[in-house]
């Protein structure tokens, strides 16, 4: 279970976050959205680690991570998948997936893995994750390596930017499998109703603060009309 308690993050005197307590239990799936800026990948990263907040804790199984490293999380089980991954001159698809899994990977099974993302596999296993693949291509090849990986949390932010709507199909069955297995919980930063639509709890973020949370049944009605003039696309 992961834990947020009054957790707070600002830059030079501004406020991104503001007093964030929550809860995420044990293989939900949750869909965090609301208006661009409001501090949802903020609060993303400040879960993995990648930034640290200015004030509050954060628990996970129990234990206070507030403190932890990224690969310290890391180690915990706990996955992040970039909005804009980054590149890895030399490094292989195939390699890169094995590094994901910890030991080497028979083909078919990172065939299993690109196509699980919308990737014609054997095109890609041994191609550098270098500036040779589209923005797209690697966004896909990095959500692969998330789900090569045995994880207790994995969290996504904005996984459906910058790939086509074929793409996009293959990652909302992607998620939908994963979903059914609740073998981990998942926390997706999206505004995409297609995604929300697969959701047990939506949060709404909104200028650094939980507007709102609830289940699904409970929340997109209502934010369907309340964002979709500020983005929500389905």
């Amino acid at each position: 279970m992961l834990e947020l308690k009054h957790v707070s993050f600002e830059v030079e005197g501004k406020h991104i976050l503001n007093d964030i307590t929550m809860t995420i239990a044990d293989n939900q799936f949750t869909v965090i959205t609301g208006p661009n800026g409001g501090g949802k990948s903020t609060l993303a990263k400040i879960i993995m680690g990648i930034e640290k907040p200015t004030s509050g804790q954060i628990l996970f199984d129990g234990e206070d991570i507030t403190e932890l490293s990224v690969d310290e999380r890391a180690k915990r089980k706990i996955g992040y998948a970039f909005q804009q991954p980054p590149r890895f001159k030399g490094m292989s698809v195939r390699h890169l997936l094995s590094l994901a899994h910890g030991k080497d990977l028979d083909e078919d099974v990172c065939c299993s893995y690109l196509s699980d993302v919308g990737l014609c596999s054997k095109d890609y296993l041994d191609r550098d994750v270098d500036a040779s693949l589209s923005g797209g291509e690697v966004k896909r090849i990095e959500i692969a390596t998330i789900l090569a990986r045995d994880l207790k949390l994995s969290i996504f932010d904005e996984p459906e930017a910058g790939i086509d709507l074929w793409s996009f199909a293959k990652l909302v069955e992607t998620f939908q499998h994963l979903q059914a297995q609740s073998k981990q919980s998942i926390i997706l930063i999206s505004h995409q109703e297609r995604i929300m639509q697969l959701a047990d709890e939506i949060i709404i973020i909104e200028n650094g603060r939980m507007k709102t949370r609830g289940t699904r049944e409970a929340i997109l009605p209502s934010l369907m009309n309340e964002f979709e003039p500020c983005g929500l696309k389905k």
